[in-house]
């Protein structure tokens, strides 16, 4: 059983989701009636105490919650208690959401989610992750699972547990982005930046139309593949310098039209969905740049949730 923060103030009722980076748990906060989700880390302290990941986490949920940003979850209360001299448990309490885009898709009646509901989300995504970007912090763990929908309809990008704050001399993980949201900078372990979440995006826009992902390799060389049969083999010129896969160990196929794999999608989202997944980290377009995306003005969108 989890251990309650100060104050014995947050009472667990069910554990509601778990990974590498903790388990989280919804429970009432005695004080206010209200539920709350509940995020358990236990972390092996090192000589200067808590590690850098689960500093990082809060650091940067501290610095974003003076926004206030309502497309980012809301970060309540941190609680650490000492176990022992070698494990501490943090506890991060967040506003509570009830469903994750996954759910809220798979929950969607055929034949799934109108135009103007995903253009709707797909808006408020980008409002979150301009936001993010526009700090300086890549998410680097974008995927339908790391992003709620409240009954509102309201979305909230969430678990930073591999959010980064970005600057231009600093060493990144090649191990970052769940393989069917990873790009190919990642996939090819060269140097990356925020266009990383772009492309996350953009495999999430396509799964909103096709309601499965996009990609679905079961390696990093496979998920390469997969990519390249959708947007084609990149010249040798766009192949970044210094990594050990080379463009030779592909075969040469010409890029699909992405309404092969996206038929639902119009014309201005197909656009905007291709300046997303672009092999080139630097011709992706950005957070910002995609919510002046014709796309999104083509037309009068309805906001209101009608799934």
């Amino acid at each position: 059983m989890m251990a309650h923060c100060t104050s014995l103030q947050y009472e667990p009722v069910a554990e509601i989701g778990g990974g590498a980076y903790g388990t989280v748990y919804k429970a009432r906060d005695t004080e206010s009636g209200k539920f709350v989700a509940l995020k358990n880390v236990r972390v092996q302290a090192d000589q200067n105490g808590l590690p850098v990941s689960t500093v990082r986490e809060v650091a940067l949920l501290r610095r974003l919650e003076q926004f206030d940003h309502p497309n980012v979850v809301r970060l309540m209360d941190v609680c650490a208690i000492q176990r022992s001299d070698q494990e501490t448990k943090v506890t991060l309490v967040f506003e509570h959401v009830d469903q994750d885009l996954k759910t809220y898709l798979e929950k969607a009646p055929a034949p799934g989610l109108s135009p103007d509901r995903i253009k709707d989300l797909m808006r408020q995504l980008l409002c979150g992750l301009a936001f993010l970007h526009s700090n300086h912090v890549m998410h680097r763990d974008l995927k339908p699972e790391n992003i709620l929908v409240t009954s509102q309809g309201q979305v909230k990008l969430a678990d930073f547990g591999l959010a980064k704050i970005y600057s231009c001399h600093m060493a990144l993980t090649p191990v970052v982005v769940t393989l069917w949201y990873r790009p190919p900078e990642v996939l090819l372990q060269s140097t990356y930046a925020t266009p990383v979440d772009i492309w996350s995006t953009g495999c999430i826009f396509s799964e909103m139309f096709r309601r499965k992902p996009l990609f679905c390799g079961e390696s990093e060389m496979d998920q390469l593949g997969k990519i390249f049969e959708v947007i084609g083999l990149p010249p040798d010129e766009e192949w970044p310098a210094g990594v050990t896969v080379t463009r030779k160990n592909f075969a040469p196929v010409k890029a699909r039209p992405i309404t092969d794999f996206v038929p639902e999608i119009n014309d201005q989202g197909a656009k905007l969905l291709m300046q997303m997944l672009m092999f080139d980290p630097l011709k992706r377009i950005s957070a910002l740049d995609a919510l002046e995306h014709s796309y999104f003005h083509d037309e009068k969108t309805s906001t209101q949730t009608d799934s």
